[in-house]
C-alpha cells in the first residue's frame, strides 16, 4: 500500500468520521502519554483488566483505564537516537472513533523512567504482551529487548498502567533468578487463577534452551514477582514454532498450548493445563502445528485451539497453500474427536487455495460482531492481490452455536473498498493480527500489521459491526504518521507485532 501523505490521509479520516490524523507535537515521547480526559477515580472505576470472554487468547488491555480497550504495536526495527534497530513500541489509545495517530504515545529505552539506553540491535518491542501485573486495575505491559549483548540484553521491561496513558514512569525490569537471557519469549496469563497476572519466560536456569518459568503476579514496582515457578521443561533440544494461552478447560485458570520442531522436522504439541498449582503437562497430544490462538468459538465457555496445520516439516511453509485446523475446548483440555478443518478451498471460504498463499500464517481470536461468540481472523499474508505476489489479505471466520462456520466469510486487503491504499507487491498485509474493542461498542475491531509496508510498515483497525469485520470507518497510519524517536527509516518493521500475538515461527515467502 502507498499511505498517503499526511494532509490527505488526515481528509480521508475525517470523512470517516474518525479522529484526523495530525503529528503529536514534537518531544511527546519524553513528555509521555499524550493529554487524557478520565479522572483518576474514572480510571478505578471502569479499568478492565479481565473482561474478555472465556478463552479469550489475552485480557482486555485498558491501559489508562477509561474503559476503552487499546493497542500496543511493536517496531523492533526502528531507529532510535540514530542506532539501527534499537527499537521502540507505539501504544495507541482507544476511544468511541477508535485508535488514531494523535491518540498515541511512543515508547523506547530513550523515554525518560525506561530503563537503560538504547543501542543498535536491542529490538526493545519484539515481544509485547499486555496484562495487569501489580493487580491495581490498570493494564500493564512487558516489553522484551532481544539483543544478545549490552546493557539491555535479554531485558523484560515493565511499563505500569496509569490514568493518563503509560509513560516511562516507573518503569522496572522483571526479576528473575539467573538474570537475563529472557526475552527471545515472552507470554502473560494467569496460569493459577488467582485473578494476578502472570508472566511466562524462557529460563536460565537450565541447560536445556526451552525450559520455561512461570513469573507470577502480583509484582511488586520494582518488577519483583510473587514468586516463580518450578521448571516447565519443553521438549529438549527442539525449537519452540507457537505457543497459545488461554483457558481451555473453562475452569478459570489460564491452560498453555506449545507447537515444536527440531531442525526443520515438525515436532506436534503439548498442552499444559493451568490451576491454583500452576501449570500441569497434560496427556493430550496436538499434531504438527503453528501459530495457534485460543477463542471460544462456540459460547460454552471453554477456550477452543485455532492453529495452522502442517507437514513433515516447516521448511515446507514457504510453498504450503495454507489449512487451519480448530480443536474444541473440554474440561480436561483440547478434544480428540470434536475438530474441523479450513482452507481457502472449503465452501464459503473467499479465494483460492494456492501454492505460498500461507493461509492461517497468523490467526487471532475476538468477537467482532458482539454476539457473544469468539470468531476467526486468518491471516494471508503471502496472498496475491490480482497480479500483485504476497500483497496480503485477512479473512474472517464467523463463530456460534456450533462452532465456526466458512459459511458468510469476509475477505479484507488493501484493494477492499474502504481499507485505506492500495495493494502492492510485498506488502504482506495480514502479518500480524490482534483483536480489540477500541470502540467500546461491544464488537472488536481487528488490528492488521503490514510490516514491510513503504519499507517501514504499518496498522490498520477494520471495525467490528453486526455483519462481523467492516471496512468502513477503518483507519490506518504508519510511522509518516506520528513522532519517531529516530525519524522515519527504512526497516522499522512497524506492525511487526501487537501485544499477546503469537510470533513463534518467522514469516517467510517463496523465494
Amino acid at each position: 500500500m502507498r499511505i498517503r501523505t499526511l494532509a490527505a490521509l488526515t481528509a480521508c479520516l475525517a470523512t470517516a468520521g474518525t479522529a484526523a490524523v495530525t503529528a503529536p507535537a514534537t518531544g511527546a515521547e519524553e513528555a509521555g502519554a499524550p493529554a487524557r480526559t478520565a479522572s483518576t477515580d474514572n480510571a478505578a472505576s471502569t479499568a478492565a483488566s479481565a473482561g474478555a470472554a472465556a478463552g479469550s487468547p489475552a485480557v482486555r488491555a485498558d491501559f489508562d483505564g477509561d474503559g476503552y480497550a487499546d493497542l500496543a504495536t511493536g517496531a523492533p526495527g526502528g531507529k532510535v537516537s540514530g542506532h539501527a534497530e534499537a527499537g521502540y513500541v507505539l501504544v495507541s489509545y482507544g476511544s468511541a472513533d477508535g485508535v488514531a495517530a494523535p491518540a498515541s504515545t511512543v515508547v523506547s529505552q530513550r523515554t525518560a523512567g525506561v530503563p537503560g539506553s538504547p543501542a543498535a540491535n536491542d529490538r526493545f518491542g519484539d515481544r509485547i504482551a499486555a496484562r495487569d501485573l501489580d493487580g491495581d486495575g490498570l493494564t500493564d505491559l512487558a516489553v522484551t529487548a532481544r539483543s544478545d549483548e549490552g546493557d539491555a540484553a535479554g531485558s523484560v521491561t515493565v511499563l505500569w498502567g496509569r490514568a493518563g496513558g503509560l509513560t516511562g514512569a516507573g518503569a522496572a525490569r522483571a526479576q528473575v533468578p539467573g538474570g537475563g537471557g529472557l526475552a527471545r519469549d515472552l507470554h502473560a496469563g494467569d496460569f493459577d487463577g488467582d485473578g494476578e497476572g502472570d508472566l511466562l519466560v524462557p529460563s536460565t536456569r537450565s541447560d536445556s534452551a526451552e525450559a520455561y518459568t512461570v513469573l507470577y503476579g502480583p509484582f511488586t514496582r520494582a518488577g519483583g514477582p510473587a514468586r516463580e515457578s518450578a521448571l516447565i521443561e519443553m521438549k529438549p533440544e527442539d525449537s519452540l514454532d507457537g505457543v497459545a494461552v488461554g483457558d481451555v478447560t473453562g475452569d478459570g485458570a489460564d491452560d498453555l498450548v506449545a507447537f515444536f520442531s527440531f531442525q526443520g522436522n515438525a515436532e506436534g504439541g503439548w498442552f499444559w493445563k493451568g490451576g491454583p498449582d500452576g501449570l500441569t503437562r497434560g496427556d493430550a497430544a496436538l499434531p504438527n502445528g503453528g501459530s495457534p490462538t485460543i477463542g471460544d468459538f462456540d459460547g460454552d465457555g471453554r477456550g477452543d485451539l485455532a492453529y495452522r496445520s502442517i507437514g513433515a516439516s516447516v521448511e515446507n511453509f514457504p510453498y504450503d497453500k495454507g489449512t487451519v485446523k480448530v480443536v474444541y475446548g473440554t474440561a480436561n483440555g483440547p478434544s480428540a474427536t470434536r475438530r474441523s478443518t479450513f482452507t481457502q478451498d472449503t465452501a464459503g471460504v473467499p479465494g483460492t487455495g494456492e501454492r505460498g498463499d500461507q493461509f492461517g500464517a497468523r490467526l487471532a481470536a475476538g468477537d467482532a460482531n458482539g454476539d457473544g461468540f469468539a470468531d476467526l481472523a486468518v491471516g494471508v499474508p503471502y496472498e496475491a492481490i490480482g497480479s500483485k505476489q504476497s500483497a496480503g489479505s485477512v479473512v474472517l471466520l464467523k463463530g456460534g452455536s456450533g462452532g465456526l462456520k466458512a459459511r458468510g466469510a469476509k475477505a479484507f486487503h488493501q484493494d477492499t473498498a474502504g481499507v485505506k491504499g492500495v495493494a502492492e507487491t510485498g506488502d504482506r498485509f495480514g502479518a500480524a493480527l490482534a483483536f480489540g474493542d477500541v470502540t467500546d461498542d461491544g464488537g472488536a475491531e481487528l488490528a492488521v500489521g503490514a510490516p514491510e509496508e513503504n519499507g517501514t510498515g504499518a496498522i490498520w483497525s477494520l471495525r467490528g459491526a453486526a455483519g462481523g469485520l467492516t471496512a468502513t470507518g477503518s483507519v490506518a497510519f504508519s510511522p509518516d504518521n506520528f513522532e519517531v524517536p529516530g525519524g522515519t527509516d527504512a526497516g522499522a518493521r512497524f506492525g511487526t507485532g501487537f501485544a499477546d500475538e503469537d510470533l513463534g515461527h518467522y514469516l517467510m515467502g517463496q523465494e
